[in-house]
């Protein structure tokens, strides 16, 4: 699938962000300036990069309740949500960043993902009402932080309203994409996926593709109650929900990682992480899974430990030494 280029990458100092978030601005030339702009709830994130899908008919949140891991059937129109698709054993294959609008359920995934997830969701209409639909070439998001006093924007002359998806995080806006500019110009300043991605570290929120492998469960990362509802059945991988809910033993879980801020590099995905005492030759007990620099923390990150990995331990990632935060408990 071709990357989805972002028009504001012509603004000026913007510098193009590579891997999953190719598309868009990693960073418009000051990343702490950036930050500290979102934190303080001004600004906005061009995440326009990312698939967006709707979905349509009278059918479709008794549906979707049968293939997501939330409970949509009641889902009230307005009320932002988040829910997973699971592998038949339960591992995580898709988050979708929902909201229903009274006649269509907007959500928005990873960059790239969504023809995949279309064509599940196609095969499991059955006789349902539903109609699913892939808008990612006319609809580009935009994330505004907490906080925000932005304007949701009107759009005369057309039949498509600015969907707004409200959450403690911030508003995700559903825009028509030519709108994309005008509406940077008028809420700026601009902020790249680094300032974004940081502030997602600080606040311990997984993402997919990064705190995700091909055995990840929902326990490990925290997504029990606000992506997984544990009062409802009957969908693809319910089964391990339920027996590790009942267990209680994921066999990893998810650290905040505050780093060694004299380090000039940062451990990049994937760098083990062992105890402090045993050194770089001890036993690998996880890795960094997104790692960032933090306008006020320094340098952070996210990790999966195995989940008896004490939970006052010092370690290290890779040889930077590492305090750890408890995200999801033993």
């Amino acid at each position: 699938m071709a990357t989805v280029k972002s028009p504001l990458l012509s603004q000026p100092g913007a510098v193009p962000a590579e891997g999953a978030d190719e598309g868009v601005a990693a960073h418009y030339g000051d990343i702490f300036r950036e930050q500290r702009a979102l934190a303080d709830g001004t600004g906005l994130v061009d995440l326009s990069h990312r698939g967006v899908l709707t979905v349509t008919g009278e059918d479709r949140l008794a549906w979707l309740h049968l293939l997501l891991t939330q409970h949509m059937t009641e889902l009230p129109p307005g009320r932002a949500t988040e829910a997973l698709i699971l592998s038949a054993n339960g591992h995580v294959e898709h988050a979708l960043y929902l909201v229903d609008t009274g006649d269509t359920v907007w959500a928005h995934v990873e960059p790239g993902s969504q023809e995949e997830l279309i064509a599940y969701l196609e095969s499991m209409k059955f006789f349902y009402r539903v109609e699913v639909a892939d808008r990612t070439d006319d609809i580009a998001v935009v994330h505004l932080p907490a906080g925000s006093i932005a304007e949701v924007p009107e759009t005369p002359g057309t039949t498509e309203t600015v969907v707004v998806r409200e959450t403690p995080h911030g508003r995700d806006l559903f825009l028509p994409r030519e709108r994309l500019e005008s509406y940077a110009a008028a809420n700026g300043p601009l902020a790249g996926v680094l300032a974004y991605e940081a502030l997602r570290v600080e606040a311990h929120r997984p993402r997919v593709g990064f705190e995700t492998d091909h055995r990840t469960i929902p326990h490990e990362l925290g997504w029990i109650g606000t992506a997984v509802h544990l009062q409802k059945g009957c969908y693809r991988g319910q089964e391990t929900v339920a027996r590790v809910q009942n267990l209680g033993k994921p066999p990893r879980r998810l650290v905040f990682l505050h780093l060694d801020g004299s380090e000039v590099h940062l451990p990049a995905a994937g760098t083990p992480i062992r105890l402090a005492a045993d050194g770089e030759e001890g036993r690998q007990l996880g890795f960094v899974t997104t790692s960032a620099r933090h306008h006020e923390l320094g340098p952070i990150a996210l990790a999966l430990v195995k989940r008896n990995v004490p939970v006052d331990a010092a370690l290290i990632a890779g040889t930077t030494a590492a305090s750890q935060e408890t995200v999801v408990e033993p």
